[in-house]
């Protein structure tokens, strides 16, 4: 449904190490600041890019807004969360596991990034 997502960072280098650490977790490749200033991941033919905003204000999270990520494996996804935190991500909600839900068992982990944007990464819980 989707080609790609943007989301504003008030620091661009910062959001680098951020992103760069979660995404490893996940097997998607790192991502260099290019010629106008932007990160972009590209995984499975769709992409993330992170940007300060264009019209020059400060970047802000949406509020109710959640981007998920796929993961294939608890140990992922606790992998995904680690990076975060360590690379200046803040942790939200509960700690990663299985969380009962309309489509099943998810094993779902839940972070903040550097600017405030709330990400989730999950995968089907395992018996």
């Amino acid at each position: 449904m989707f080609t790609h997502m943007t989301i504003g960072s008030n620091d661009i280098a910062r959001s680098q190490a951020f992103y760069n650490a979660v995404f490893a977790a996940l097997d998607i490749p790192p991502s260099d600041i290019n010629a106008m200033g932007r990160l972009i991941y590209s995984h499975h033919g769709v992409s993330l890019i992170v940007t300060k905003p264009l019209d020059g204000k400060p970047a802000t999270p949406a509020n109710g807004g959640t981007i998920g990520f796929a993961a294939t494996s608890p140990a992922m996804v606790d992998a995904w969360h680690k990076a975060g935190v360590a690379n200046g991500g803040t942790a939200i909600e509960n700690p990663p596991g299985v969380r009962e839900t309309r489509v099943g068992p998810l094993y779902l982990a839940y972070l903040r990034d550097p600017d405030g944007n709330k990400l989730c990464v999950g995968c089907r819980a395992t018996a």
